[in-house]
């Protein structure tokens, strides 16, 4: 059975129109004889909306028991045993009651997917697992409910529903949105302009980010290797030269020239690794252009040329930047480079060459490829061929009647091969030299002269030192390469050290000093700061220096104590003592730096995040307490006020029970804005640290009734059960009575009308339980500690309850009495809070 289709209508933000576009093309399907249903959908009581319902066929809803609520979810069962061509579900990153088989929509949605069956959905950017991190640091409100993005990318079509953020607020202000009561609300909390600007940006980049790759797609299955230039691509060739950092900037701004334009960084190595590149280098252009918001990438290639239009090609560049050629002109008479055959080439790609300081230097070979062998080998080459030529001449000569010439070459050129294994070419060449002089001089006829009568074997002798000269150069060569892969191969184990050090978060600065004298065997390792601007004759001055991390024996003051100091830029530079370090450990030594330098700005970074906590806390809660109180303190204050102007009104004759009504709603109302009032008052001080505490012996026989008449006419709802047995407990009178009141309250508040809240406490030990019973419905065990935030019912949360500081505040006043305030579920279905506190001294005496 093929899979059915699925099609979704992104939008920027709540209110766009996604429900109302979904319908339309649901109604415009039936139009045209289209078997389509309505799965679920939910209007949000906006009347043009549900409009669209009326003659549209709907799935009932599954009906769902969760802690004595119902709630009703799609029927994914009764939709597959209906089996129409098109099925409407809205909201498909809805996250289903807990209980249901599926814990998102979406997951439902694959279930009807796979039994055949099209299906379109709305979802808006916010609720995209991707941005959800984004969105919250724009808009300061959490989204719960995500939607992984594959699940949307999936989707055979995605449509962006867009609008305006002056033409949403204008919906919003005409009640098209919400209902006029919740207006005031929302555009505080979310629909600012701002924020929808942003949430409208979001949503075209991750359609244009979806167009891309259907782009992408199509042009792979269409076999189409041109490039389409829909969107500005600049590729910069990086070789690991001192000119990369030039490039680099050169196609930042290149690429800066057309906004949205991607900067990609390439490298390519050759099939056999050895390219010669320096990896501090490359790493540190790779830093460079990711911190200019690039991408690096590295491919493996024969030909360099078209191993960089193959790639440039692949991601469709547009552009392709190029060092200009290092190499002198002799060499260019034999070929003709990576820059003009990449040219020649590049077809609708347009190709920068821009020129370097390092053009006039010319090309430099890595210092390691000039000493393949060791000091002792090359001795050691030199010794055989200067000793090995005379023995072997000597013990030939004596032969000389019974071996042929042939024979003889054969023995000098084994020689020769013996003496390019153990020291090299210059060795070697030495030896066939001296071997072709010996073999004329001793084995040729006329014998004791440098003269060869016999033509043949003077091409003899110049073949042997043919093969002898070609036979050295190759095994030097592979002599170079062996030694050259053994260092590359010591490098990447170091390298991989210094990988490992960073994924597995090591990375303190003390760590990775450390490891890197492990690493060489150092006696120190030292980074230093310089602390004022750089001066000429700073190097050895260690006031101009300060120690940021070292670790081992004595540290370096300054880099001129140092036996080798890398210069990460011009402030940090790290210093080593120990012994000196050649080019090649040099290379590693500033991967090191780098990642030392990278470490140094994570650290100062998580300090600075550390710093800016405590005002971003505070920032954080005076965004919501602007945001909540509009509602919770115009509430009980309207209500007051209309009570108060109804009793005034002398057009209206009221009696006895009707003014005393009015009396309790005012009295109700203010009570509740003194309560809340009083609430933000204590949380601002428990913020600033200014709280003060009365911390005395307190009975609670004395403290719970006073509570329970602080609540007003919710008084009758509350039972106490205060054993006067109890002993006396450490609290502040006022603040526990304060926190009595916010629990009772709350349990009142979410409990049945009929349903009574139990107030009990019992002595255990050394601390004393009251306990706060109700049997409303309970919160789920994972949102324990969520309730305890300040401003908890924000966003995704009903705000026509308060703004939620009770028991925020509750627990930060009973931490700073020395106790404890904890959840519980209650037996047979709702919420317990506990509140311990410490037994009174004296009553432990007694």
């Amino acid at each position: 059975m093929p899979r059915g289709r699925l099609r979704v209508y992104l939008g920027s933000a709540p209110g766009v129109g996604k429900t109302f576009a979904m319908l339309g093309e649901g109604r415009r399907g039936l139009e045209r004889g289209r078997d389509v249903v309505v799965g679920l959908v939910e209007t949000h009581g906006r009347p043009r909306t549900a409009e669209l319902l009326h003659g549209m066929e709907v799935i009932p809803r599954r009906s769902m028991p969760h802690r004595g609520t119902r709630f009703t979810e799609l029927d994914v069962d009764a939709i597959i045993d209906r089996r129409p061509k098109t099925v409407l579900i809205d909201e498909l990153a809805h996250t289903n009651v807990p209980g249901s088989r599926n814990a998102k929509r979406w997951q439902d949605i694959e279930e009807i997917l796979d039994a055949g069956i099209d299906v379109v959905s709305t979802v808006n950017i916010q609720h995209l697992e991707s941005v959800n991190d984004v969105v919250q640091a724009i808009t300061g409100v959490p989204q719960r409910e995500t939607v992984p993005d594959e699940v949307v990318r999936r989707a055979e079509q995605v449509e962006l529903v867009d609008m305006s953020p002056e033409a949403l607020l204008s919906r919003m202000a005409h009640g098209n949105v919400y209902p006029p009561e919740k207006i005031d609300a929302a555009l505080s909390n979310y629909f600012r302009v701002g924020n929808l600007t942003a949430l409208r940006e979001l949503a075209l980049l991750w359609v244009a980010g979806k167009v891309d790759d259907q782009l992408d797609r199509y042009r792979a299955d269409h076999g189409i290797a041109g490039t389409w230039e829909t969107r500005e691509r600049v590729v910069v060739a990086l070789t690991g030269g001192p000119e990369g950092d030039t490039l680099v900037r050169r196609a930042a701004r290149i690429a800066a020239r057309t906004k949205g334009a991607d900067l990609m960084a390439l490298h390519v190595t050759t099939g056999d690794g050895l390219t010669g590149a320096d990896p501090a280098s490359l790493a540190r252009q790779r830093t460079l252009v990711e911190s200019i918001g690039g991408t690096y990438h590295q491919v493996v290639g024969e030909d360099i040329p078209r191993a960089l239009l193959d790639f440039a090609r692949g991601v469709n560049a547009t552009q392709l930047v190029l060092g200009a050629s290092r190499r002198g002109r002799f060499a260019q008479l034999f070929s003709r480079g990576v820059g003009v055959t990449t040219t020649a080439l590049s077809g609708s790609i347009d190709v920068h060459m821009i020129t370097h300081e390092e053009i006039s230097r010319g090309r430099r070979r890595p210092s390691s490829s000039r000493a393949a062998l060791t000091r002792t080998r090359r001795l050691a080459g030199w010794g055989m061929s200067v000793l090995g030529l005379p023995a072997l001449t000597t013990a030939l000569y004596g032969l000389r009647d019974a071996l042929a010439l042939p024979s003889q070459i054969l023995m000098f050129l084994g020689l020769v091969i013996g003496v390019a294994l153990v020291g090299g070419l210059w060795p070697a060449l030495a030896a066939a030299i001296g071997g072709f002089l010996l073999l004329n001089y001793y084995f040729t006829h006329p014998y004791r002269t440098l003269i060869i009568s016999d033509p043949e074997v003077l091409l003899s002798l110049i073949v042997f030192v043919l093969v002898a000269v070609a036979v050295s150069a190759i095994v030097d060569l592979a002599a170079r390469r062996t030694r050259e892969a053994a260092r590359a191969s010591a490098e990447a184990e170091a390298l991989s050290t210094l990988a490992g050090h960073v994924l597995r978060g090591e990375a303190a600065l003390p760590s990775l000093l450390a490891r890197l004298r492990e690493t060489f065997g150092l006696a120190s390792v030292t980074l230093l700061e310089r602390i004022q601007a750089p001066g000429p004759d700073d190097q050895g001055d260690p006031q101009a220096w300060r120690i940021l991390a070292t670790a081992g024996g004595a540290p370096c003051t300054n880099p001129s104590a140092a036996d080798t100091d890398v210069i990460i830029d011009e402030h940090l530079t790290l210093a080593v003592r120990g012994r000196l370090l050649d080019a090649a450990d040099r290379r590693v030594l500033e991967a090191f730096a780098a990642e030392a330098a990278v470490a140094l700005r994570q650290e100062r970074l998580r300090e600075e995040v550390e710093q800016a906590k405590p005002l971003a806390e505070a920032d954080k809660m005076r965004t919501a307490l602007l945001a909540a109180v509009s509602h919770d303190l115009r509430t009980p204050l309207a209500s007051a006020k209309a009570a108060v102007e109804s009793l005034r009104s002398i057009e209206i004759r009221w009696s006895d029970a009707d003014r005393e009504e009015l009396l309790a709603t005012a009295e109700e109302s203010l009570i509740k804005l003194n309560r809340l009032v009083e609430n933000l008052l204590d949380m601002s001080r428990m913020q600033a640290g200014v709280l003060g505490l009365t911390l005395q012996p307190v009975a609670l026989e004395e403290i719970v009734p006073r509570a329970i008449d602080d609540l007003g006419p919710m008084s009758e709802r509350v039972e106490a059960d205060i054993s006067l047995e109890l002993p006396e407990i450490i609290a502040d009178p006022a603040l526990l009575e304060r926190i009595l009141v916010n629990l009772m309250s709350n349990a009142v508040r979410y409990s049945a009308p009929q349903e009574k809240v139990l107030v009990t406490a019992s002595s255990h030990g050394d601390h004393v339980e009251v306990r706060v019973v109700d049997h409303g419905p309970g919160i789920p065990p994972e949102a324990y500690d969520r309730v305890f935030m300040p401003f908890q019912r924000l966003g995704d949360r009903d705000n026509h309850t308060g703004v939620g500081l009770g028991l925020a505040l509750s627990r930060g006043l009973a931490e700073a009495m020395g106790g404890t305030l904890v959840p519980e579920e209650t037996p047979g279905g709702g919420l317990t809070m506990i509140l311990t506190l410490p037994i009174s001294s004296r009553a432990v005496v007694a």
